[in-house]
Order: C-alpha cells, then sequence, then structure tokens
C-alpha cells in the first residue's frame, strides 16, 4: 500500500469508504492515547498559557538575509500548526504554518535534547508547536529555523485531511469552515482579502467627510427594504421584534439629527431564499449624505468601487470574474430602466396607455404577474426577465417606477418613477440608491401603499413606521442614500461566485 509522505499513512483514495473510517477511527484512538501518556507523565500540552510569540512565517522568509561569515543569524520564537513531518534519525524536518504562512523548522536530537527530540517524533500532523531557533537557508535553499526548542502546546485530537478538495461532500468545507482554513491557503487568502477590502472601503468613506455609525439590529417594525424578515420575541417587554431587514431607516433619522454624513457597515438579515448570490444574513453598506441627490450617489459609488478595486487588485481595477473581465476602470454606463427594456424587448411602456395594456403584454409575452401588480410593477417584470441577466459591465440603471420604490423621490419631469438607481454588474444587483424621499405627506401615503400590499399578502412589504415619519416631520435636508451589498463587493473582487466562499459561516441546513 503507498505511504503519505507526510504523515506515513495509506492514501485516502486508495482505500474504500469502510477502510477509511476504519483508519480514522484508529488515528482518532492513537491520538488520544498519546495525550494520555503525555497527561500521565506531567507533560499536558493543555497546562500551557501563553508563548513568547515574535516572528511570523511570511515576515521572517522575506526580510531573510545571509549572516556574515561567522555570525549568527536571527533568533525568532514562532508558534503555530505542524503541517508535515520527516524524521530521519537523529535530525528531522517539519513545516510550521502560522497565520501568514509556512515556515521549514529542522530539528536535531543534538540541539533540542534526547528527551525533547523523541517527544517531538511523537507529535501528529495538526498539533499547534512552539520553537525557537536560528533562521538560515539550508543547501536546498530554503529558508528554516534551525530549531533550540521545540514544544508542544495543543494536542490536534483529530486528523486532518489529507486530501480537501477531492472529499465528495463539498459543502463539508463550509461546515467546518474552521478545518478548511487550516488546509486551504486560497480559501484563508480570500477572507484576507475581504477584510482587506472592507478596510479600504472604511478609509475611501472617511477620507470623504463620513462618520461611521452603529444603529439597532433589533426593529419593532421591519422597513427599508421589500423582505421577508425574521421574528423574533422581547420577553421582557413582551413584544415580538425584527432582525432588521435594511439600515436605512434609523440612518436618515440621523440626518435628520444634523449629521449630514453617515455611513454603517452592518449586518442585514432577510428571510429568503437562498442561492449562489443570496445568503439569510449579509452585510451591506449603506450610506447618506445630505445636500446631494442620486446623482451623487452614483459617482461617489462609481470612484469608491475603482479606488477599492484599484487597491485590493494591486494596479488597475479589472478582474478576472468566471469566463468574463469586467473593467471598473471604464465610466459606467447609466441607462433608464424604461430606455433598457425598450432597446432589448421593444416595446415603449411610455406608449402603453394604462396598467391593463401592459397586463394584456405581458399575457402575450408569458410573464407571470399579480392581480394587484399596477403599469410600473410589470415595467419591472420586463426588466427583470429581459434585461437583468445581459447587465455584465457596471451598468447603472435608473428611473425605477414609483411602485416599487416606497422610500423614493418621485422624478419631478415624469411623477411615475423616481429619482433611483440599481448598479448591475455580471448580471447581478450590487447598489441600489435614492434621491430620499424627505416629503413626510407623500411618505405616509407611500407607506399607506405598502400596508395595503401587505394585508392583500404580500409579506415583503412594509407597513407605516409613525416614528420615522415623525422624523421627517421636523425636516430632512434633500439627501441621496445608497446601499452596497459587501457580500457581492467582496465576490467580485476576488473572483469568487459563490457568496458562500466569501462569508466564513455561510447559513447550512442542520446535518
Amino acid at each position: 500500500m503507498a505511504q503519505d509522505e507526510k504523515n506515513g499513512t495509506p492514501l485516502p483514495e486508495e482505500l474504500d469508504e469502510a477502510q477509511s473510517a476504519a483508519l480514522y477511527s484508529e488515528q482518532v484512538a492513537v491520538r488520544r492515547e498519546k495525550l494520555r501518556e503525555l497527561q500521565a507523565a506531567g507533560k499536558d500540552p493543555f497546562r500551557h498559557t501563553s508563548w513568547p510569540q515574535d516572528s511570523y512565517a511570511d515576515e521572517v522568509k522575506q526580510s531573510f538575509t545571509d549572516p556574515a561569515e561567522g555570525e549568527a543569524g536571527r533568533q525568532v520564537c514562532m508558534a503555530g500548526r505542524m503541517m508535515s513531518k520527516r524524521v530521519m534519525g537523529k535530525a528531522s524536518f517539519a513545516d510550521l504554518q502560522d497565520t501568514t504562512g509556512t515556515i521549514q523548522m529542522y530539528v536535531r536530537r543534538d540541539a533540542v535534547g534526547q528527551e525533547p527530540y523523541a517527544d517531538f517524533k511523537r507529535f501528529d500532523i495538526g498539533d499547534i508547536v512552539g520553537v525557537k531557533g536560528e533562521v538560515f537557508r539550508t543547501k536546498m535553499g530554503e529558508i528554516s529555523v534551525n530549531a533550540s526548542e521545540i514544544v508542544l502546546l495543543a494536542k490536534g485530537l483529530l486528523p486532518l485531511p489529507e486530501k480537501w478538495h477531492g472529499l465528495k461532500d463539498v459543502e463539508l468545507r463550509y461546515r467546518q469552515r474552521y478545518v478548511d482554513l487550516i488546509v486551504n491557503p486560497d480559501v484563508k487568502r480570500v477572507f484576507k482579502q475581504r477584510s482587506q477590502i472592507i478596510s479600504a472601503m472604511r478609509r475611501y468613506y472617511d477620507s470623504h467627510g463620513f462618520m461611521e455609525v452603529e444603529t439597532p439590529v433589533l426593529h419593532v417594525q421591519a422597513g427599508g427594504a421589500a423582505a421577508r424578515p425574521f421574528i423574533t420575541h422581547h420577553n421582557t417587554l413582551d413584544i415580538d421584534m425584527y432582525l432588521r431587514i435594511a439600515l436605512e431607516l434609523y440612518l436618515k433619522r440621523l440626518v435628520v439629527g444634523g449629521f449630514d454624513r453617515v455611513y454603517e457597515i452592518g449586518r442585514n438579515f432577510r428571510n429568503e431564499g437562498m442561492d449562489h448570490s443570496h445568503n439569510p444574513e449579509f452585510t451591506m453598506m449603506e450610506l447618506y449624505q445630505a445636500y446631494t441627490d442620486y446623482h451623487g450617489m452614483m459617482d461617489l459609488c462609481e470612484d469608491m468601487m475603482r479606488t477599492v478595486g484599484r487597491e485590493a487588485l494591486g494596479g488597475r481595477a479589472v478582474v478576472q470574474y468566471g469566463d468574463e473581465e469586467i473593467d471598473l476602470e471604464k465610466p459606467f454606463e447609466r441607462i433608464s430602466m424604461k430606455a433598457l427594456v425598450q432597446r432589448e424587448t421593444g416595446v415603449d411602456f411610455d406608449a402603453l396607455p394604462d396598467t391593463d395594456a401592459t397586463k394584456a403584454l405581458a399575457r402575450e409575452r408569458g410573464l407571470a404577474f399579480e392581480a394587484r401588480h399596477q403599469k410600473g410593477d410589470i415595467l419591472n417584470l420586463f426588466f427583470e426577465e429581459y434585461c437583468e441577466a445581459g447587465l455584465r459591465q457596471p451598468t447603472f440603471v435608473t428611473g425605477h417606477p414609483v411602485e416599487i420604490s416606497p422610500l423614493a423621490k418621485k422624478d419631478p419631469g415624469d411623477p411615475a418613477y423616481t429619482e433611483r438607481f440599481e448598479l448591475f454588474i455580471a448580471g447581478k444587483e450590487y447598489a441600489n440608491a435614492f434621491s430620499e424621499l424627505n416629503d413626510p405627506i407623500d411618505q405616509r401615503t407611500r407607506f399607506e401603499y405598502q400596508e395595503f400590499l401587505r394585508q392583500q399578502g404580500d409579506d415583503e412589504a412594509s407597513g407605516v413606521d409613525e416614528d420615522f415619519l415623525n422624523a421627517l416631520e421636523y425636516g430632512m435636508p434633500p439627501t441621496g442614500g445608497i446601499g452596497i451589498g459587501v457580500d457581492r463587493f467582496v465576490m467580485l473582487l476576488t473572483g469568487q461566485t459563490s457568496i458562500r466562499d466569501v462569508l466564513l459561516f455561510p447559513t447550512m441546513r442542520p446535518l
């Protein structure tokens, strides 16, 4: 039987399911027995409370210079997970993986001592170890640590998978992300990039005079978006509450209060379907700026994405996404929804006299609609069916019908439409923005219509938010607002086509 060069165990691909299960159980039993022996000998690894770590793999390798003849090399104290071990009599090699990368350890009996070396030879792949020693370059040219001390800091009681990508159940990567991160450096890279992208977004908004704030996650009324909420119950107050579906309404209260530029990066929760671009909890960035409109939001959004894209990609903001190249450097296209529908279908909605005519056309096209739908709703259905998937390069779609835009100002030139845009890239929505509705009388009418829809069975419609209306009655300045899907933006810049690959712990059905 073939042997794994890393730990001397049979290669998993050469075992059937029963053999693999038996081997796994045997390995677990051996590791637990080793732990018992260590504890009996007074060497319990879990007694360690700290380790004086002062160096990391990537920095050590990048900063290494060969010492002058006769001079000692750099002394380091490192810690991490042992990912391989090659025992060769009185000297051995092992790979140490820390949060930055991997470095080789050279462990000699004469250097660490006979008993510690004997202990080291019983270490398992996946164990957490600490090592002290001198950095040097091997004859093969590999930068390594010549260990003077090596200590077992924590025992891994479960063996790591040898061929992680070869597992038949790919969902196990998401269910046990902690293992995925250990054995798959590319996965760890994506999440480091995610952190960097969000930090870059923060720097961008901070540099443009915006103040970051935090608003409630528990709401007494779901609002700010068309979505089905999660409902919970507050025992002390004895009331039902909702996990927020949007950040919007509290942020606009702050604009009323005199904060002219605010933003929040936070989690939203929507009790809806799941697919490669949707998760029940997700991260949004929303900002509001007084004395501007949706045109200002377009300019800000385009500049932010281009700036952050350049930083994330280390040059031009051009990313390979699946089979296509997405260019954030070129000016984003700007086109109205009705113009786009006319371009793709030949249908001029302005030429259709009323709702009945639009519904008749929808029937001809085989588009399903509800009895409550109005002309604007049907226009949106045409857009979703014939246009959305074809928007590959960044495109601002403007002029949404008032029926589907309860929080946006009407277009003064055509009150059937609103000053709103959505940004589409690669067929998906990335941002949604308005010239925010600040007329409390108009807003009440819109809310009341939403309440009517809710009573008619639309579980995504919002109700009347009296406190928000009260805030508007104190006066909110002309304001532009935008929401950007952070997860999707990260997907784009990291080249990931599934939202699960940019969420550390995506929502999964329990086994």
